[in-house]
């Protein structure tokens, strides 16, 4: 079973596919953590962001042990990953790992949940379900804000909004891999959903649409 979960940032989506993959005892990659930590190691390494072929370079020097890096979650990591993912050859040389997850997960599990921008689009249009999940930027913004707020930064709510509405533009118009829905998606607002309501809307969507086994 795959299950592919996409996106923009903070409508809910990592938390949501952590859960499906606990719930359901799939493996879960946050496809998002692979260009978090392309970006931090070309940060700390100073270097230019738009350099392809650096950029490839990071990618093969990628660990296991890089998705576990707390400073993942940093925002100036965040927005330098969305720079990064513009770029058709860091993306190319990461779509070879996503799948290969996809179709043989680590553990004893009978599949995957892969959230990220372009799961259902690129990695896996093949996935058993495909999910956008989104909110408004509002929302997004606020939820964000919230957090770095519990994590003891200062920030402004509204830089956050812009922030966000950048980094969607960002997104959703580059020429490679944009964020958009499959045409098959089952798509699911969380503007005025809690996680625990969003979860189980998704988990009506699973179950309504197939015979498997939820446990």
């Amino acid at each position: 079973m795959i299950i592919a979960i996409d996106g923009p940032a903070a409508a809910g989506k990592g938390t949501l596919s952590q859960l499906l993959a606990e719930r359901l005892d799939l493996a879960w990659l946050e496809t998002g953590s692979l260009y978090r930590a392309v970006a931090l190691r070309m940060l700390r390494d100073g270097s230019d962001l738009r350099d392809s072929r650096t950029a490839v370079k990071a990618v093969e020097h990628l660990d296991a042990n890089d998705l576990n890096d707390p400073e993942l979650r940093r925002e100036d990591v965040g927005q330098a990953a969305s720079r990064i993912a513009a770029n058709p050859e860091v993306r190319a040389a990461l779509v070879g790992f996503q799948r290969d997850f996809a179709r043989q997960p680590p553990g004893r599990v009978r599949g995957a949940v892969l959230d990220g921008r372009d799961i259902g689009t690129i990695v896996c249009p093949d996935a058993d379900y495909k999910i956008f999940i989104t909110a408004t930027p509002e929302a997004r913004a606020r939820r964000r804000f919230l957090e770095l707020q519990e994590d003891g930064n200062q920030g402004d709510e509204q830089q956050v909004l812009a922030t966000t509405l950048e980094r969607d533009a960002r997104d959703s118009e580059r020429s490679t891999s944009p964020l958009r829905p499959a045409d098959d998606a089952y798509l699911l607002d969380t503007t005025n959903l809690s996680i625990d309501a969003a979860f189980a809307a998704l988990m009506a969507y699973i179950s309504g649409s197939s015979d498997c086994i939820l446990g």
